[in-house]
């Protein structure tokens, strides 16, 4: 995706973002303001709060790399003319991850960067005047709303991490700061959401121009998948229970709640925006990322396109789809029909294939949190707590739409299974499976089941190497890599950063 902002780190310097005229994420022009002239008015504000938003398109662009490819949903098809991805990219699909990844070092830095700007945004707000007590909220509330995804994603990824929430006055404090606990990051995480939700309007009361913004079921909903990371599962069923009664809904059709003339739908909770049209610079283009590498316009619909094969289904989870199940050809596709008519069993993610009329410009926006998604885990916290019972009527939900046999008559420990599964298939692509694996399994158990995987990919590859043969570190599972090194150049600026055992 073509990058218009730049969030200036600790310069005092806040980028504001352009876009469609009909969105949201329509401003002016960017500019570059210091901080003490800027947030002079409403308009600046609004300004500032889409600038956060424009921050996740960033963060979401490069998500697969940290969220699926560790996992056992996908793998890579190799350039064996060009093995340059080694230490980056491929790195996590075979658990090679090191501080100096470069990749890793970029999500680390945008993250940081992004909540700089919203730490700023929020201890300005106050102090503008000729704005409405209501309006004022809602723009906390959006803002809270992101910085706990943020941290939320980063704590996942790294454990203890640098937690901030004031605006900061100088470029050294950036670099005297030490990391929080998990449990202090955890708990600033639940303030913001609870007090987001508090904040936030319902996605009813929006205006038709602001549809995509947070809302309280957006808070909630997180909020919700927080306590359930955190095994606290009354307060995640009492959370996700709130959502139950604000209006969202399955849509009918599975393929519908990914498709382009369907955004923010009545199963959406909150999706990060794309436009696709070549006159913005705010399109999306993972399909030219997800399509095998030589299939040039037979996925995409444009010949002159270079798909680069990354993000490719494995194996392991074609075969997690059972017979029947609606979702598997809108989910991926095992193979594509080159232009010579020749069928290339490269399988690909399919959700993100969608028309558009501009080559690498889609329209597609990336899901962060579904209705689906709240209906499986109120299942799980009221599994975990008294059994299935009184969770069949969320999990058949979500499986009827399937095409799928409800379920009935099991323990909790075959519902547990059953609910593992129904997660990787219904949210399969959509960057959830690692944090699943570590919020479900045991450290030990992870271990097992990532170290199996990869001796099955070594000994028949999803794809075919092209003659490359595996590394003798390749798919070698440690525990300790379940959370990522703290990049070294962040070591380097901060001395008091220490690294993750491990690494």
């Amino acid at each position: 995706m073509k990058k218009t902002y730049h969030i200036l780190f600790l310069l005092g310097l806040l980028v504001l973002s352009s876009g469609c005229k009909k969105s949201f994420l329509d401003q002016s022009d960017p500019t570059k303001k210091t901080v003490d002239k800027f947030y002079q008015n409403e308009d600046q504000i609004q300004q500032a709060v889409s600038g956060a938003y424009s921050s996740m398109q960033d963060h979401v662009n490069s998500q697969y790399i940290f969220a699926e490819m560790p996992s056992d949903n996908t793998t890579i098809q190799l350039n064996p003319s060009d093995r340059g991805q080694t230490d980056l990219v491929e790195a996590f699909e075979f658990w090679n991850v090191t501080a100096t990844n470069g990749n890793l070092a970029d999500m680390y830095s945008q993250s940081y960067n992004a909540l700089y700007n919203i730490n700023v945004a929020l201890s300005k707000i106050d102090g503008v005047t000729a704005i409405s007590a209501q309006k004022k909220n809602q723009y906390k509330g959006e803002l809270q709303f992101i910085r706990a995804y943020y941290y939320f994603n980063l704590v996942r990824y790294f454990g203890p991490v640098v937690l901030t929430t004031e605006a900061l006055t100088n470029a050294s404090d950036a670099f005297a700061s030490s990391r929080s606990t998990e449990d202090v990051v955890y708990a600033q995480i639940i303030k913001d959401l609870t007090d987001a939700a508090a904040n936030l309007p319902l996605k009813s009361d929006y205006a038709p121009a602001d549809i995509g913004r947070a809302s309280k079921g957006s808070a909630l909903g997180l909020l919700g998948k927080v306590y359930l990371t955190r095994k606290d599962y009354a307060k995640a069923e009492s959370t996700l229970r709130q959502v139950l009664s604000l209006n969202y809904s399955l849509v009918n059709n599975y393929a519908d709640v990914f498709a382009t003339t369907n955004k923010n739908n009545s199963e959406s909770l909150f999706e990060v925006q794309y436009l696709g049209s070549d006159k913005v610079s705010e399109w999306s283009s993972f399909i030219y990322i997800f399509a095998p590498r030589g299939s040039d316009g037979a996925i995409t619909g444009f010949p002159t396109s270079r798909p680069q094969g990354w993000n490719i289904p494995t194996k392991s989870i074609i075969a997690e789809f059972e017979a029947g199940d609606l979702r598997k050809a809108v989910a991926l596709q095992e193979g594509y029909t080159n232009s010579q008519g020749v069928f290339v069993a490269i399988p690909f993610v399919n959700k993100y294939n969608h028309p558009h009329v501009t080559v690498g410009h889609t329209d597609d926006n990336w899901p962060v949190l579904r209705y689906a998604d709240v209906l499986l885990m109120l299942a799980e916290a009221i599994n975990e707590q008294s059994g299935p019972g009184g969770a069949y009527q969320y999990i058949n939900q979500v499986r009827t739409r399937a095409g799928l046999a409800t379920l009935a008559g099991l323990t909790q420990d075959t519902f547990r299974a059953a609910i593992r599964h129904e997660r990787r298939v219904e949210l399969a692509f959509e960057n959830d499976r690692w944090f699943d694996l570590k919020r479900a399994f045991t450290n030990e158990q992870m271990t097992a089941l990532l170290n199996a995987h990869g001796q099955a990919e070594r000994a028949s590859p999803s794809v075919d190497r092209s003659g490359v043969p595996f590394a003798a570190s390749d798919y070698k599972f440690d525990g300790y890599e379940a959370i990522f090194p703290i990049p070294d150049r962040q070591l380097f600026l901060d001395k008091n950063l220490v690294q993750n055992p491990g690494y």
